[in-house]
């Protein structure tokens, strides 16, 4: 799963959902719909792939709105030896019924400065991953996510990183 495989899903299970269940209204497939913006913190670790495994601290606003059944999500990370990411991209979240699990797909592009720490091939970066989390009445989330980072093959050297992290996410009233 280490590449644009979560991107991909978010897409293919996004698409259906869309065209099973949001295209029949009079708005259109892409209707706005407003919902409570968040706030999330993320720490955790790059873990080793060509990187040396280092801390990372991860910044992300959810936007008060959807577009269909996608959300859009502005994201900042910034890692142990000052590499630094900055994006702006996709959601999709799976609810698991009335539980408060649910698991949420991003795909993001965005630009990425090494500032002498690992270099991913080239400034433009993209974050793709997995967020398996529970929601409590109030609408905080926890979670653990799994993502992945690279160029996408747009440079000659597409070295990649993945990053497991602990998220806290609040919802802004």
């Amino acid at each position: 799963m280490a590449d644009g495989t979560f991107a991909a899903l978010l897409f293919i299970i996004g698409l259906t959902d869309m065209g099973m269940n949001h295209c029949g209204s009079t708005e259109g497939c892409l209707a706005k719909t407003d919902i409570v913006p968040r706030l999330s913190l993320s720490g955790g670790q790059v873990l080793e792939r060509r990187a040396d495994e280092a801390a990372e601290l991860y910044l992300r606003y959810d936007l008060g709105q959807m577009r269909g059944p996608f959300g859009a999500a502005l994201g900042l990370s910034l890692g142990e030896q000052g590499e630094t990411w900055a994006g702006f991209g996709a959601t999709y979240t799976i609810p698991f019924g009335r539980s408060g699990a649910y698991a949420e797909l991003h795909a993001m592009p965005g630009l990425y400065f090494d500032n002498g720490g690992f270099d991913l091939g080239g400034t433009v970066a993209f974050r793709s991953g997995l967020e398996l989390g529970y929601e409590t009445s109030r609408g905080w989330r926890m979670a653990v996510s799994y993502d992945h980072r690279s160029n996408a093959g747009i440079y000659e050297e597409n070295p990649g990183v993945e990053t497991v992290q602990f998220k806290v996410s609040i919802p802004i009233h």
